[in-house]
């Protein structure tokens, strides 16, 4: 059975020999035009004049475009429509933009959208979350607001109360392949966009509007991305129009890709935060009431930022019984890039905070962080004595709750108590190298919170010699979800890999598609492939039945072969056989999520289908000197269910833990006082390189299945490793704790200035 065999990724050998294609290898008709943005050098004001003649004079430019040269709509938000293509009257932010250079190279475009000259009368602009508070600018009309038991009561009655602010910076997705996207002209208007895209769907849709077609004219093709951790989701969407309206224009195929340093400037980020909070709790650390309270930086344009909001607030507990809690959540705008999907989509920032806020009772306390931790957890399996369920803060039973179980067997292989003693024993002799340790829990919640989103199409052909042609909704980002996906095909069908052929993300294949993101992409597309494979198999199995007089669940599909009766056939032999039968060997699959239902407005609901769980244990040191640090260990336990995959989920485990930890460590965006990005290059912006893995790497995967009816019964594995970086944060806060005895209030990004500003306060000299 191919499912849950460690199989490489289906693409591997092309990775690694440099053959796999992407958006700017695809080889380009004669003729291709080029395209670049000519962008905002102000945060914010009004366009009083556009001087683009020196541009349209430049070397290879073919034609300029404005925003009054649009024909159609100048629209690419993904949500409130209120983000157009090129600026119209106003800029919101330092890189902006606002015309468009079509030439006949790359260089030569990008070369003349430098050369424009625009007088823009500048207006006094909100940066900070406490600019934005102060001058009410924000979307929706006030906080949203969830809330559970009597906070405010439970906190005046408290044995033990203490309050904190914690700042939590954002992050650049910093994707190897930059945002790209080709379009091809086709016949009556038709067009062909080849796009680096998560969302395929949503760029036929903002192109159709953008010339001015139905969606049908509109075809979107994605075979890979080069990683896209939520930054393809909605950013590519002006890439794609852009190119669609130059080649409606033009007639001729135009093609966009940014370079690294406009990508960085012109796309969102995941979103800063800053919490909150005040916290009730009893001498043991069981905490017995909450009120925070979450700043969200949008960012100028609304993008996703209402979903990311309140998926932090969904994610406020973590995995914490909190009785009486209350969940105060502002959406700030700002002159900023808009802020848009990132993995985890808001979670992680809301069991950061969760998870700040345990921390610092158990530092109030004296007490062990873990212990605090254990003791706060759902019940298990949600149960109270068996009977009541306990319930999240929105209302979801949690009748899954593996956590205690989960975070004992880490605790025990990773030798927790032992390396604790250890460390201490480290500190108190060592004054200039302090080592830290923490253990961190994730419970996330899996499901699209825009409860349409929660579906899926698939597209079989078994051909005649009995090879397959499998195409769903879902994009291929570097995760595995194709390998997974055609993992799930050969098992129902009981044939080899090499039989199925996995084909190109294509909207003329698959209509009406949701984005490859909320870690759904294995559980949709296998179901909606399942459903289509078996509904082949179904019409095989009945004409062989038929034929041999035995029922059609006697029918075995196996090792390539099926058996039916006393007769034994190769796959390939009944596929030709039901072939000339006249029965359809093709079939779409169709699957919704089921036993979903949420109301954001009430903040109450079942919007998750389940809980994925997991633990990561990290050991730090931190040079007290300089605040320079280093992971030395990091030891994982995490849920994939049965695991479809397990060689790719362990894959993305350790991936999502070190992509966690960067942004909680070395990853700055830092914006000067007039609103431009510094940290716009990778020569200024500091991700994880391979030396900064953990010398010591353990990641295994929870032997357990998903109780939830899944594909296979396997959970996501997307997003959720991303959150175990968390413990990578409080190792270092842990390590800078023992340079004093004040609680660090350590802030996020950990850098080494963030480091040693800690110290100080744990030390108590600032």
């Amino acid at each position: 059975m191919s499912v849950a065999s460690p199989l490489p990724h289906d693409a591997a050998h092309l990775h690694v020999t440099g053959a796999a294609r992407y958006v700017d290898d695809t080889p380009m008709p004669a003729g291709t035009l080029h395209l670049a943005f000519g962008l905002s050098a102000v945060a914010s004001g009004t366009i009083t004049a556009l001087n683009l003649e020196t541009v349209r004079s430049a070397p290879g430019v073919v034609a300029v475009l404005t925003a009054a040269d649009l024909p159609f709509a100048n629209d690419v938000s993904p949500s409130a429509h209120d983000e157009p293509l090129l600026a119209m009257g106003s800029v919101h932010y330092m890189g902006q933009p606002i015309f468009a250079v079509i030439a006949t190279s790359h260089l030569e475009a990008r070369f003349a959208a430098r050369q424009g000259h625009m007088d823009i009368t500048e207006t006094t602009p909100i940066f900070s979350i406490e600019d934005a508070l102060q001058a009410n600018a924000r979307f929706e009309d006030g906080p949203r607001i969830y809330a559970r038991g009597d906070a405010a009561g439970a906190l005046d009655t408290a044995e033990n109360t203490v309050s904190g602010v914690f700042h939590i910076g954002g992050q650049e997705h910093f994707y190897l392949e930059g945002q790209a996207a080709l379009a091809l002209p086709g016949e009556d208007g038709d067009m062909h966009i080849i796009s680096s895209t998560q969302h395929p769907t949503e760029i036929q849709h903002k192109v159709a509007e953008a010339i001015g077609l139905p969606m049908h004219a509109v075809r979107v093709e994605t075979r890979r991305m080069g990683g896209g951790f939520g930054g393809k989701e909605s950013q590519g969407n002006a890439l794609a129009v852009a190119c669609a309206v130059a080649a409606r224009l033009t007639g001729k195929p135009c093609k966009m890709r940014y370079d690294r340093d406009d990508d960085m400037i012109i796309t969102g980020k995941r979103h800063d935060f800053r919490i909150d909070y005040d916290v009730g709790f009893d001498d043991a650390g069981l905490i017995t009431a909450l009120d925070v309270r979450h700043y969200t930086r949008c960012g100028w344009a609304m993008d996703l930022s209402l979903p990311v909001a309140d998926r932090a607030m969904l994610h406020a507990d973590n995995g914490y019984w909190l009785p009486n809690i209350r969940i105060e959540s502002h959406r700030l705008r700002t002159n900023t890039q808009s802020a848009t999907a990132f993995r985890g989509f808001g979670g992680p920032q809301g069991m950061l905070g969760m998870e700040r806020i345990v921390d610092h009772v158990a530092a109030e306390l004296g007490l062990e962080p873990l212990l605090v931790r254990q003791r706060n957890f759902y019940a298990s399996g949600g149960g109270i004595s068996g009977q009541k369920k306990q319930t999240t803060p929105y209302g979801q039973e949690v009748d899954d709750f593996i956590l205690d179980g989960l975070v004992e067997q880490l605790r025990n292989s990773a030798d927790y108590d032992a390396r604790r003693t250890e460390i201490d024993a480290w500190n108190a002799a060592n004054p200039a190298l302090k080592k830290g340790i923490a253990l961190t829990p994730v419970k996330f919640g899996i499901s699209f919170t825009l409860t349409h989103l929660n579906q899926a199409g698939a597209l079989v052909h078994v051909y005649a010699d009995g090879s397959i042609h499998l195409n769903h909704g879902g994009t291929e980002m570097g995760q595995g979800l194709f390998q997974k996906v055609a993992q799930v095909a050969a098992s129902r069908f009981g044939v080899a890999m090499d039989v199925i052929k996995i084909t190109a993300t294509d909207t003329a294949k698959v209509p009406n598609t949701s984005a490859t993101a909320a870690s759904s992409g294995s559980d949709l597309n296998g179901m909606a492939v399942k459903a289509a494979c078996d509904t082949i198999r179904i019409r095989m199995a009945d004409h062989l039945a038929e034929l041999h007089q035995c029922a059609p669940d006697a029918v075995v599909f196996a090792d390539g072969r099926v058996q039916a009766g006393t007769a034994d056939y190769s796959f390939g032999e009944v596929a030709a056989l039901i072939h000339q039968a006249r029965i359809s060997l093709s079939a779409t699959g169709f699957y919704k999520t089921p036993d979903i239902e949420w109301d954001r407005i009430k903040g109450h609901g079942r919007p998750f289908f389940y809980f994925a769980y997991g633990a990561a244990v990290t050991e730090v040191v931190v040079d007290t000197l300089t605040g320079e640090n280093r992971i030395l260990r990091a030891d994982i336990l995490h849920d994939a269910g049965a695991s479809l995959n397990p060689a790719l989920d362990t894959g993305q485990v350790e991936g999502g833990y070190v992509q966690g930890a960067g942004w909680l460590t070395t990853e700055e965006l830092v914006w000067d006082a007039a609103g431009r990005l510094r940290t716009h290059a990778p020569s200024t912006y500091k991700i994880p390189a391979c030396g900064d893995r953990p010398d010591i790497f353990n990641v295994a995967l929870w032997d357990g299945e998903n109780h939830a009816e899944t594909i296979y019964k396997s959970k996501a594995v997307g997003e959720p490793p991303l959150m175990l970086g968390i413990s990578a944060f409080y190792a270092l806060s842990d390590a800078v704790s023992a340079c004093g005895s004040n609680y660090p209030d350590l802030q996020a990004p950990a850098t080494a200035e963030a480091l040693l500003g800690a110290m100080h306060r744990a030390r108590g000299d600032v």
